[in-house]
């Protein structure tokens, strides 16, 4: 039987040359300097994930699930060093991170490409001994930019939110289409792969229901990888409609001109984005005020409906920590800062932040709504004993193309994350190392060979 396939669309053949023939020294050197910089930021936040039971877990069932078939197909797991097939090394270090929430994230798809795509890098380098800083980069940049426009035309015709691992799996299908060496054929059937098999999760239900599922991005990461692999073998599934619809050719028109990666945020705190507007108008407000917990009688939060959605009670775990807006609040106002000692384990069970927690209301705010999902916006209102009411104002999301965070900050954040569970040296080499992609070339292996020892 012959089987009847629409020839490809002028918006895939852009796509394929692109992804697969376009030098690394065509992209803006900005565009790779971010990339480096996105790297180091998620390797962050892999590391400080590595002990937390979610990522044991992922772990530990990519060796008991997802192990190679022979020895040449084995990769290691990112901060483990078992080996696994290439597709569950792309699941196991996608889940671990997407269950620390500290990662990058893209406003306009109200989701997360980072998360995805360096552990699908990882795995894909480790067969490509060879692999040079520029072109691992420029796998990476790829990733973002088909990733970022998948996203927003899946978003744009369907009607559900869906997890960031429902497109994801297209950017990483990319990456590995390109460092596998495919063909235009096969990088279409991979994509077509990965978009029919990609988690079409719904996001709000675990905004109202946190656990370790977050965002769908380690099965996002191992449906991409599994895509190319099988396209490779000859396994077809051509096309993917949120690449080649008409509808949704308009979310393609600006590839290589504008390039998504430049526009990624990165967090200053592990927790939902959507909550970081009104943690800093709380950590201003206890700044300028010299506010203590103590005196806090009432706290009203404004923001956007999305926001005001997210997990109202009082965290047990982690997984509910990350995706609570008045807990998130409440931290800042108590301890000054909310970072994984605040999210987990004692942090949980702090009797002060449970009696703010207690204390606070939630409003939606429509000069808020308005300006989501381009901007995070919220203000807050704190009430004191002695009768006060402190207003913060308006306040935006920190980390963005219009807040970005500098190269040191960025770096002093990775330590801040990575140190405690690799130690100082470790962290810093691997500092070093990806800053030195960009800027020499280095071998992608010196790197690779500080990313897969266990901490």
């Amino acid at each position: 039987m012959t089987l009847s396939i629409p020839d490809p669309s002028p918006v895939f053949d852009r796509l394929a040359d692109f992804t697969l023939t376009q030098a690394a020294t065509e992209i803006p050197a900005t565009a790779r300097a971010r990339a480096a910089l996105l790297l180091l930021d998620t390797l962050g936040i892999a590391a400080a994930a590595a002990p937390m039971e979610a990522g044991i877990i992922a772990r530990d069932m990519a060796v008991a699930l997802y192990g190679a078939g022979t020895p040449d197909q084995a990769v290691p797991i990112l901060f483990d060093g078992r080996k696994v097939s290439v597709a569950g090394a792309g699941f196991a270090a996608a889940s671990q991170i997407d269950n620390l929430d500290g990662h990058d994230g893209f406003n306009p798809t109200k989701g997360h490409i980072g998360v995805a795509v360096v552990p699908a890098l990882a795995a894909l380098a480790a067969a490509r001994p060879d692999l040079g800083g520029a072109e691992a980069l420029a796998a990476l940049v790829i990733g973002y930019e088909v990733a970022g426009r998948a996203g927003l035309a899946l978003h744009d015709t369907v009607s559900d939110y869906h997890t960031s691992g429902a497109w994801n799996a297209l950017g990483v299908a990319a990456m590995a289409a390109r460092l596998r060496g495919l063909n235009p054929g096969q990088l279409r059937h991979a994509l077509g792969i990965a978009e029919y098999h990609g988690p079409r999760s719904q996001m709000m239900r675990e905004i109202a229901n946190p656990t370790m599922l977050h965002d769908g991005s380690g099965m996002g990461a191992m449906v991409g990888l599994s895509a190319a692999v099988m396209a490779e073998a000859g396994f077809t599934g051509a096309p993917a409609i949120t690449l080649e619809a008409p509808e949704a050719a308009a979310h393609w028109d600006d590839l290589g001109r504008i390039w998504q990666t430049e526009l990624q945020y990165i967090k200053p705190y592990p927790i939902c984005r959507w909550a970081h507007a009104p943690i800093d108008a709380a950590h201003d407000l206890r700044r300028d005020h010299a506010l203590l917990p103590d005196q806090i009688t009432g706290i009203k939060i404004r923001s956007f409906a999305n926001a005001v959605a997210l997990y109202p009670g009082l965290p047990e775990t982690t997984s509910q920590a990350q995706y609570s807006l008045p807990f998130s609040v409440a931290a800042m106002l108590t301890h000054g800062q909310v970072g994984l000692a605040q999210i987990s384990e004692t942090g949980l069970a702090d009797p002060q932040v449970a009696r703010l927690v207690g204390l606070t209301t939630l409003q939606t705010e429509p000069r808020h709504e308005t300006r989501f999902p381009d901007g995070r916006w919220a203000d807050i209102e704190v009430t004191l004993a002695d009768g006060r009411v402190l207003k913060s104002g308006d306040h935006n999301a920190r980390g963005g193309p219009d807040e970005p965070f500098s190269e040191a900050d960025i770096c002093a954040k990775f330590m801040s994350f990575a140190a405690p569970v690799l130690g100082q040296a470790r962290a810093a080499s691997i500092c070093d190392a990806c800053l030195a992609l960009d800027t020499d070339d280095a071998p992608f292996a010196t790197l690779l060979d500080l990313l897969y020892a266990a901490p």
